[in-house]
């Protein structure tokens, strides 16, 4: 059986062997190739012979055809290229090209599948001297191939993107610019993979750096990350080639419940209000996938409006609500358009509304929830908006009701509330709100379980790619029985592994019978967990293990923020932004316009029991104004 690769420099085996010398001179191997891709795999003889020997007289050609049919029979079997009169034909048993499985990778939907056979151009360098005819028929074959590779290999990186893994995103992506370098679809998804990754300025040099003038889309991508947040981050924290120990861990074993939410935000955006609710223990990464579907739908021009509970908040009526007025709603696109009565119901309760609108003060009580719903609707006429409520276990009863009446006071906007919740236990108002999912609100609940044993492989595999898989395997199984399959701790741990944390030192397994990590003290962690903690802390710049130990001491169960934080360490200014950038970044901080807080509380309460003496606790709070 003769097998042909053509998605690239063309290769061709015989039984899984190299093929025999004469049947790869150049017009031979020509013409099995034209064969094989020949309509029903036919072609006339004086058509073979103006493809590859237009300047031979008659005789002498047809002497020539004979000799190559000989040589091809030999190879592909008597009964595999028949002759039929002038017909010359090659049976689909007689030989296999690598274009056939494409296709049918294509047709299935396989983008992996195609993506994986696209080595490079189509029979890319092959030529037959003075073969005139055939070389324009290999000029339209590899512009076709092209085309068709191109897709397969941008499909297959979206097909990545969309489900968060930036790692098996980034070389079908960069294969398809490689490829085509003109091409503006792959220098988009190459942009939205390294902007997706954090590293906003390096998105922004691939486009001053494409070859030819930026398409209205790829543009407006440009400017959207133009608009974007920058971090000050140190270059090897998102540069692909960087430590491992420094960049953020792959979305891992979240691919479904990723793309039932970005589903959901498709089908809100031609109209029609939707929620989606992630549920999950504490640890199981509900603010990650939250982070993750804002970068998607930011990178797609939706506007985020984002806010995040914590404990203080549940006895604050409507703080929930509040929360969004000061959460990024402020900047968007539309707001203006409001009547003046809800912008001065927001006035009143904001100080930065006021001052952006103060024509609009009226006098009078606030009716908050029907100004919010107004401004909302001004909001989402100029643009689709996601709302993101975070953790909102910690949110009080009349914000969560309050969510609900949004819903149905927006029921026909382009309006997708995201809200991300554990479930243990879940707010009776949150229930209710869930109860009305998939009858008479539109949306989708998710639900984020901990990790399995191939997620803490493939964690692993990322952290540790020198590992062989029997020592990887056995690495995932120690893991595994450490952490109880928690995300966060997996996480933590494989980063403190590829920073140097010996295990060999560590023991004991988490959790207790029937405990949750919310419930959870730092003396009740397993020596292993603890140890990879101390291990990140340490790894941290000197301003940003300062800024950490500040916002551990003053939190509490509030957030805190910048400013305290640079007054209990003396930081100020770029020093303190990069300082706080660095903490986001490595997810031990999550930020809003309100301030920051913890990842996770028992993070915290490790830090500030293991990483900060009693003196600097007493100094922090003397420094930060008071206790938190």
């Amino acid at each position: 059986m003769i097998y042909c690769e053509a998605l690239g420099p063309l290769e061709v085996t015989q039984d899984g062997a190299p093929a025999p010398d004469d049947l790869l001179w150049r017009r031979n191997i020509g013409l099995l190739l034209y064969l094989a891709r020949a309509p029903a795999r036919r072609c006339t003889r004086d058509h073979a012979i103006g493809l590859f020997w237009p300047e031979k007289d008659q005789a002498a050609a047809r002497q020539s055809l004979r000799e190559a049919v000989r040589i091809l029979r030999r190879s592909v079997g008597e009964d595999h290229l028949r002759t039929h009169g002038d017909q010359l034909e090659l049976t689909a048993d007689g030989v296999e090209i690598d274009t056939e499985r494409f296709d049918r990778c294509m047709a299935a939907g396989d983008w992996g599948g195609a993506a994986a056979l696209v080595r490079g151009k189509f029979a890319d360098g092959f030529a037959v001297p003075n073969a005139f005819a055939f070389e324009d028929w290999l000029m339209v074959e590899q512009g076709h191939w092209l085309r068709r590779s191109m897709d397969a290999l941008i499909a297959y990186a979206e097909q990545r993107l969309a489900a968060g893994d930036l790692l098996g995103a980034d070389e079908p992506a960069r294969r398809a610019l490689q490829l085509d370098p003109l091409s503006q679809r792959a220098l988009r998804t190459v942009m939205a993979r390294v902007a997706l990754a954090g590293d906003r300025a390096g998105a922004l040099e691939l486009a001053q750096g494409h070859a030819s003038p930026l398409e209205p889309e790829t543009a407006a991508l440009a400017e959207r990350l133009r608009r974007g947040r920058e971090r000050r981050l140190p270059r090897v924290a998102t540069a692909p080639e960087g430590s491992v120990a420094w960049r953020r861990a792959p979305l891992i074993a979240r691919e479904r419940e990723l793309a039932e939410i970005l589903a959901c935000w498709r089908d809100v955006r031609p109209g029609g209000a939707a929620v989606a609710i992630a549920l999950a223990t504490a640890g199981a990464g509900k603010t990650r996938l939250a982070e993750e579907v804002m970068a998607r739908v930011g990178l797609a021009g939706g506007v985020c409006v984002a806010t995040r509970a914590v404990p203080a908040d549940r006895d604050q009526p409507l703080a929930g609500v509040l929360s969004l007025a000061h959460g990024g709603l402020l900047d968007a696109p539309g707001v203006a358009a409001a009547a003046p009565a809800a912008l001065a119901a927001l006035g009143r309760v904001a100080g930065e509304w006021a001052e952006r609108f103060p024509a609009a003060r009226t006098p009078g009580e606030p009716d908050l929830v029907a100004a919010l719903s107004e401004v909302l609707r001004a909001a989402t006429a100029e643009q689709p908006l996601l709302i993101v409520c975070d953790d909102a276990q910690w949110m009080d009863a009349a914000s969560l009701a309050a969510l609900e009446t949004l819903l149905r006071n927006l029921a026909r906007a382009p309006l997708l509330l995201l809200v991300t919740a554990t479930d243990e236990p879940e707010p009776p108002t949150l229930v209710e709100l869930r109860s009305h999912v998939g009858r008479d609100l539109r949306g989708v609940v998710v639900r984020l379980g901990h990790f399995d044993a191939h997620a803490i492989e493939t964690l692993v595999r990322w952290a540790l790619p020198t590992y062989t898989p029997e020592e990887a395997e056995r690495l995932s199984r120690r893991i595994a029985q450490d952490s109880a399959g928690n995300p966060l701790l997996v996480v933590e741990i494989c980063h403190a592994l590829a920073r140097g944390l010996d295990l060999g030192v560590t023991s004991g397994a988490w959790p207790r019978p029937l405990g949750t990590l919310d419930q959870t003290m730092p003396g009740d962690l397993p020596d292993t967990i603890v140890a990879a903690i101390r291990v990140g802390f340490n790894c941290l710049t000197p301003d940003a293990r300062a800024a950490l130990a500040a916002a551990a001491v003053l939190g509490g169960e509030e957030r805190v923020s910048a400013q305290r934080i640079g007054a209990a360490t003396r930081l100020e200014g770029a020093g303190l932004d990069a300082a706080l950038d660095e903490l986001e970044w490595r997810r031990w901080l999550v930020v809003e316009p309100r301030g920051y807080s913890f990842v996770a509380r028992i993070v915290r309460d490790v830090v500030q029991r293991d990483m900060v003496t009693p003196g600097q606790a007493r100094r922090i709070l003397d420094a930060g104004g008071g206790g938190g």
